[in-house]
Formats: structure tokens, sequence, C-alpha cells
């Protein structure tokens, strides 16, 4: 076969379960309180605490304690728990795109929540800035140590005198609803109080091997399927693949027409004219992404390869979530292609058949893993639209 695909671009940024937020560009981060005069921050009428926490094997990582001002007594508090990737205690967006958790910690805060958000081990300060220090950033059983982390974290916030131990609720967003899943399951073992409820943003709710096909291997054919497809007989002509192309940003445009216009021959290899999406452009998709060879692709630098095997020996959402009898919200963006839709709803089935009553599931037509509205197969950075928070608001509200 002829046909050549630069592999890395058509899928950077698209192994977001393991890497979707390791590095970008931070916004500036003011540990204290805004001075009078200065342009409303929303941090208004809150108190932040630069706090440290012990991790334990030399790391003692910065986190942000907030709580409302005045505010008298243990308060509810809510911890935010990180997608995957060397993130720092805002989750800062790459490209200047904002944060994930600043616009949730504010809105908790206003509603009378205290809220803990700290920086991942190896992560020194908001950018995210990390260490140069190899074993922190790359610790032995990657994910199995950033569960104890979180479990650190919780610790500190139940010993903390301005929280209520018995009201520590977790929100976790991507990699973060597992951790979230897989303490509240089992506190006990974790040295941690039983949470107050469980809020997943983006849920990891299928086994990883088959969420990291989709991202790289999957979600292409279903784009051909979706956007290039128009009759829905799962063959392309020469005119639909070209119709296609029209409105992809050009990289990708460049990247589908090496396999379905300039090297059309090569992938039509019953020589009827059509492409088969599926059987045809499946396969050459399958030879240059190397998704036969997971969890050893080509894409995949070693230690990203060891935890994608770490991360599969824990349950998922879905197995861990309904051991879990408190309250649960799930939230997903229909347009996800890092967590699909369909991952949120088998585990929120999941938990409906172990028998909890009080779980909710959200869908969100247009949004995708950030939870912002952004295009399906080619999104871009954003922080949580109004109505994620609202809804968040509302819930945590209802279960204080």
């Amino acid at each position: 076969m002829t046909t050549k695909m630069n592999y890395r671009n058509l899928t950077a940024g698209l192994i977001a379960t393991i890497a979707l937020l390791a590095a970008g560009i931070g916004v500036a981060h003011a540990a204290e309180s805004a001075p009078a005069g200065r342009e409303r921050s929303g941090w208004e009428g809150i108190t932040r605490e630069l706090v440290r926490i012990d991790f334990g094997k030399g790391w003692v990582t910065q986190a942000e304690l907030t709580y409302p001002s005045g505010a008298e007594g243990r308060l509810p508090l809510v911890v935010f728990l990180h997608g995957s990737g060397h993130n720092d205690m805002n989750q800062t967006l790459p490209d200047g795109k904002g944060t994930t958790f600043v616009p949730l910690a504010q809105a908790a805060g206003r509603d009378g929540f205290a809220t803990l958000r700290f920086n991942k081990r190896g992560v020194t300060g908001i950018g995210p800035v990390e260490s140069t220090d190899p074993a922190q950033l790359m610790p032995k059983n990657p994910y199995d140590q950033i569960q104890r982390d979180a479990a650190s974290v919780v610790r500190f916030a139940a010993k903390s005198p301005k929280v209520d131990p018995s009201k520590i609720f977790l929100l976790g967003h991507s990699e973060g609803t597992n951790v979230a899943a897989n303490l509240a399951a089992e506190p006990k073992k974790f040295g941690i109080p039983k949470p107050a409820g469980v809020v997943e943003m983006g849920v990891v709710g299928l086994p990883i091997e088959q969420l990291l096909t989709f991202q790289i291997y999957g979600r292409l054919l279903a784009e051909l399927h979706e956007e290039f497809d128009v009759n829905g007989d799962g063959q392309l002509t020469a005119v639909e693949a070209a119709d296609g192309l029209v409105g992809q940003p050009q990289e990708v445009a460049g990247q589908f027409r090496s396999i379905l216009i300039d090297d059309r021959a090569g992938t039509d290899k019953n020589h009827d004219g059509r492409i088969a999406i599926d059987a045809e452009a499946g396969a050459v998709l399958r030879e240059v992404t190397h998704i036969g060879d997971y969890p050893n692709l080509p894409d995949l630098d070693p230690y990203t390869i060891s935890y994608a095997k770490d991360i599969a020996r824990f349950p998922t959402v879905s197995r861990a979530l309904p051991k879990f009898a408190g309250p649960t919200l799930l939230l997903n963006g229909e347009n996800d292609i890092q967590t699909p839709a369909r991952a949120a709803i088998v585990a929120d089935a999941a938990v409906a058949a172990a028998g909890n009553k009080d779980h909710k599931i959200v869908i969100y037509p247009g949004m995708a893993h950030t939870m912002n509205i952004t295009p399906k197969f080619h999104p871009e950075f954003g922080e949580p639209d109004r109505q994620v928070i609202a809804e968040i608001q509302s819930w945590l509200e209802s279960h204080r």
C-alpha cells in the first residue's frame, strides 16, 4: 500500500483520557484576595487560603482551600479531582482558554460551600509548571498513585476546622471521575470518610482500551460516517469524498484527502469506484494508527503506556460507582469524543441497577469533553458552560 498519513498530526490532542490536559499555557493566578478597586474576579466574598498537603514519597503539594468570608462553623466542602495529565489546581486549559475548576469553585463558594483544589504530584505552580524530578512526574503505578494522592487531599480536608467531614463531596472530571468513583466505592480502603456525594463530568464509564481505541481509531470512522456519508450507505463516492472535505480544518482535510482522493485506488481494494468506510478506509486507518498494537502505539511514550496499563487494573466508573450508595450526578457532553456520552449512560444505568435512588444524568447537546459548546470532531477547549455550572450548583444545594 502506498498511502501515507501523518498519524501524529491526525490524532493530535485526541488521546485525551491519558493526556488531554497534560500541557498548555496557563492563566494568571492570585493566591490572595483581590485588592479593593481591582476588576471583579469572581472571588468576591470568598476567602482563599493557600495550604500544603503532604502526599508522601517526598512530595508536598500546594492547594487552595476556599470558603465564604465570615462563615462560622464547619462547612460542606467540594474536592476537585482533575482530568489526566500534570494538571494544576485550576485545571488550567491550553492556549489561554481559561480553567475548568475556578468557575465551579467560585459558584460553590457563593452558595456557602468550602472548596479544595490542589496541584497534582509533580506540579509546582499554575500553568501548569512542572517539577524537573522524574520520580514525581512519572511515579511507578501512576494511576494508583493518583488515587492515593487524592485520598490524601480528602483526609486533609476532613481534619480542617472549616470542614464538616460528613459533608465532603467529590467532583471529578475525566480521569477524576474514575478516581472519585474508586474512592467512593471503598472509602475505608483509602482511609477517608464516606463522601456525601459524587459529581462526574466526562465520565470514564468504559474500559480505557475501548476509550483510547475510539479516540485514536474509531472516531476517524465516525467522522467519515457522520460528515462525509450523507446518504448513510456506508460507502463514499469520489464526489462524496470531495464534498466531505469542504469546511474541514486545513490539516484534517489534507490528511483525509490522502486516503480518500490522492490514493483512492489504493484504498478502494475491490476497485468498484466506492470506498467502503469500515472495510476499506477502516483497514487503512488501522494500519496507519497501529491500533492493533495497543497499548504499544507509536505516539505513546513509555510513561503513558504504563499509565494505560495501570488504570486498566482498576474498576471503571460503571463498575465502582454502583458500590457507592450516596447521591450521584453524572454530566457528559453529547459531542464528547474522549469519554463518549454512551459511557456515562452505561455508568448511570449501573448505578440505578444497584438500587441507588438518588442518581441523575444529564447529557448536554453540543458540548464536548471540557463541558463547553464546540464542534464534535475538532473540539476547542473552553470553561464549563453556564448551564453546567448551574446544574452543579442546584444539585449541591439540594444535598447540602
